[in-house]
């Protein structure tokens, strides 16, 4: 009844594991045949297949630098991320599904190659298309069908010898100017990173069924969808598609059939399946579903205590949190299982990394005060560089002496426990006091008639910022004349008359990266009428 919205890997018989390496192999050798090697830059725009899977491990077999660019993203940040890596071969899917609409990709694909020479192959997975169908006729020579261009290619492709250092993937984060920042992973120490915190963060086992719901494009779908996951032997659940669609039960049914054991989530996630109730996971088995992770953005306390009580109670699981991003690719900060959680808090540095939490100097600020999230030392999972940008490289090392700077808002508390706050554009200055937009959002989502809110600040000449809420509202709640003052009166009772909104709006949406973060740089660059930068991760 999903054949148009699922698509799945499971890999955990060794049959299935077999076919799983000759299909890398055969692609891989396919590459090879069209002279990509090491140091050669792929682009991948794919949807979350098992073909973009074997097309990210094909690269890393012959030492070729995949970038992945979500499937989605426009034209226009297609052609910026494949001028800049230098790519000589993209790799994409003919179409994806959203909510059971087809969503064509290649035409995004032609525009941006157009006038790319430097762009010597561009090879097309044909969805509907199998290995052995009839060649497919292209509208230029430098197209090839995925399937044809490998048939016939041996079923071994003698592995690439890599240097430790050696680049492994290019990632693109969205900048702030519009320019994206690609961000770039090394061989041995990303791998080391994932395949020890898969173990022991995730605690995944080599006969679990693992699911993550990210996708390929971000690095959670890097790291604990394809790598970590992987080099541990698990069976990895992939699913092309919301996880409400094509109804609230999906997930928990899946959760069943294939008997998932460990889950990677995202907090907007976890708040969207508290919307549609408890009586939704109660109807399925999900006995072995025994840990879920979040990251992505602050898990909030009543998520967690939901999340905790309607998901893995079953099991007498454990729902964890921990933070992390794109160029520091597994966490840094997080609960392990066999900690006691502390709602609101992320929980403590992994081994190995020292964090601390410091004012705009670099000095230390007292426990329980607010400042700038700090790594005083490196780890073997970091970026090694910014593709093309060396010098925004060093800014991360630049900003706090002898340190990387994260560049989000955090308290630590006098026992080490930290809270994540939010990016530091992300924290406000009210009279001189400094309130974290999550604290607001926080107690915006503990009034009864709220299902999703953002906070942003906007100038003000008296108290230099201002308050300003957007509110979705709960299904079945109508606006009347008294929602808006019951939300201020709400937020002052809970976080004091310093944090109550001096504007609220009552919004149908938010808008959201397709990770599910909320773009609070777009709210606020709407209201003053700026240019809000990249916007090329929207969801919508």
């Amino acid at each position: 009844g999903y054949r148009d919205c699922v698509s799945c890997l499971v890999g955990s018989e060794m049959c299935i594991r077999d076919r799983l390496y000759r299909e890398v192999n055969r692609f891989a050798n396919a590459l090879r045949r069209l002279g990509v090697g090491k140091g050669d830059r792929v682009v991948l725009y794919m949807p979350l297949v098992p073909e973009g899977i074997i097309s990210m491990l094909s690269c890393a077999r012959i030492g070729a630098i995949h970038s992945v660019v979500y499937a989605g993203m426009g034209t226009n940040a297609l052609k910026a991320r494949i001028e800049d890596a230098g790519a000589r071969v993209v790799i994409c899917t003919d179409f994806t599904y959203r909510r059971g609409k087809e969503i064509p990709l290649k035409p995004a694909v032609d525009e941006a190659v157009r006038d790319l020479v430097e762009v010597e192959h561009v090879i097309v997975h044909r969805r509907g298309s199998r290995p052995g169908d009839a060649p497919y006729e292209f509208e230029s020579e430098r197209y090839h069908d995925f399937y044809d261009v490998q048939r016939g290619r041996e079923i071994h492709c003698e592995p690439e010898s890599m240097d430790a250092e050696d680049p492994l993937f290019i990632l693109y984060t969205s900048g702030t100017t519009g320019r994206p920042k690609g961000v770039v992973h090394a061989t041995g120490g990303y791998m080391v990173g994932v395949t020890w915190l898969s173990r022991a963060f995730y605690q995944i086992r080599d006969r679990d069924i693992y699911w993550s719901t990210s996708d390929i494009g971000w690095i959670v779908g890097h790291s604990f969808i394809v790598y970590g996951p992987l080099s541990v032997g698990a069976t990895v659940l992939c699913r092309e598609g919301v996880p409400d669609y094509p109804s609230p039960d999906v997930t928990w049914e899946l959760c069943e059939r294939f008997g998932v054991n460990v889950m990677f989530t995202a907090p907007t996630a976890l708040r969207m399946w508290m919307s549609h109730g408890a009586e939704v996971p109660a109807k399925y088995d999900l006995g072995r579903l025994r840990l879920i992770a979040c990251a992505g953005e602050p898990l909030n306390p009543e998520a967690h205590r939901w999340a905790q009580a309607n998901l893995v109670g079953q099991s007498d699981g454990m729902v964890v949190d921990n933070w992390w991003q794109t160029e520091i690719a597994g966490p840094v900060l997080g609960t392990l299982p066999t900690f006691e959680a502390r709602l609101g808090k992320v929980g403590r540095p992994m081994p190995g990394i020292a964090a601390m939490v410091v004012d705009p100097d670099g000095n230390p600020v007292e426990p329980g005060h607010g400042g700038l999230l700090a790594i005083e030392r490196p780890v073997p999972y970091m970026l090694r560089t910014v593709w093309n940008g060396p010098d925004r490289y060093a800014e991360y090392w630049n900003q706090i002496e002898g340190c990387y700077a994260a560049g989000d808002v955090a308290v630590m508390d006098k026992d080490g426990w930290f809270a994540v706050l939010g990016r530091a554009d992300d924290v406000m200055s009210v009279a001189g006091h400094r309130i974290g937009t999550a604290d607001v959002e926080g107690s915006l989502l503990r009034h009864p008639a709220v299902a999703e809110s953002a906070v942003v600040g906007l100038p003000d000449e008296l108290k230099g910022e201002r308050i300003v809420a957007f509110v979705v509202l709960a299904s079945g709640v109508k606006l009347g004349t008294g929602v808006r003052a019951s939300l201020r009166e709400h937020v002052r009772e809970d976080l004091g008359p310093i944090a109550s909104p001096s504007e609220i709006q009552i919004v149908e949406t938010l808008p959201k990266t397709r990770s599910g973060k909320i773009v609070r740089r777009l709210l606020r660059a709407q209201a003053l009428g700026e240019d809000p930068g990249d916007l090329s991760t929207l969801a919508d």
